[in-house]
């Protein structure tokens, strides 16, 4: 695992034979063969870890916001999830970039992924709605797009060696998001 994070996170998915992973790892493809079927299931698995550290994070995150309005809720839940999937820049070439569009069975992880992330962006809108914060609607599409807005954000914060601030790539989240429940 520690040896995919590198390689994927640093050279690339695609620049990362098997034979390359289990040098870096110092065992046989025989040992990488016992616990992975393959590139693929290590990619997957990595970004499992990624993205479930995140959603504790967010978890977390609204639990310690407590009663608070939706825009201090909203808040806390980007900064839990931007600065756990950007903690290390690997984390965010992996997640953002090296997943893409990497085969069937990986974009179905990635977008089994995205509909859980959708469920928990409605359940927020709905609370935000029950609140009298925001008025009720549909919010699938919505938080569908914002999905989209902060893959390509993180995406392309982490393409660019972080040359714009973290702080102003979650700012701009938390505008869209609270546009997302509000408008």
């Amino acid at each position: 695992m520690s040896a995919g994070l590198e390689l994927f996170g640093t050279e690339g998915y695609a620049a990362t034979s098997i034979e390359k992973l289990c040098a870096t790892a110092a065992v046989s493809t025989r040992n990488f063969y016992e616990e992975f079927t393959g590139r693929e299931a290590l990619l997957m698995a990595l970004h499992d870890r990624v993205i479930e550290r995140a959603v504790t994070a967010v978890a977390e995150a609204f639990a310690s916001a407590g009663e608070d309005d939706l825009a201090a809720r909203i808040e806390l839940a980007v900064r839990a999830y931007i600065t756990t999937t950007a903690e290390d820049p690997r984390w965010a070439r992996l997640s953002y970039v090296e997943t893409v569009g990497v085969s069937d069975t990986v974009e179905q992880h990635r977008l089994d992924w995205r509909d859980r992330w959708v469920e928990l962006l409605v359940a927020e809108a709905e609370r935000a709605v029950a609140r009298g914060e925001a008025a009720q609607r549909d919010f699938r599409l919505g938080a569908r797009a914002l999905i989209g807005a902060v893959n390509e954000l993180v995406y392309h914060w982490s393409r660019r060696g972080e040359q714009t601030p973290l702080d102003e790539v979650i700012s701009e989240i938390v505008r869209l998001a609270i546009a997302v429940i509000k408008s």
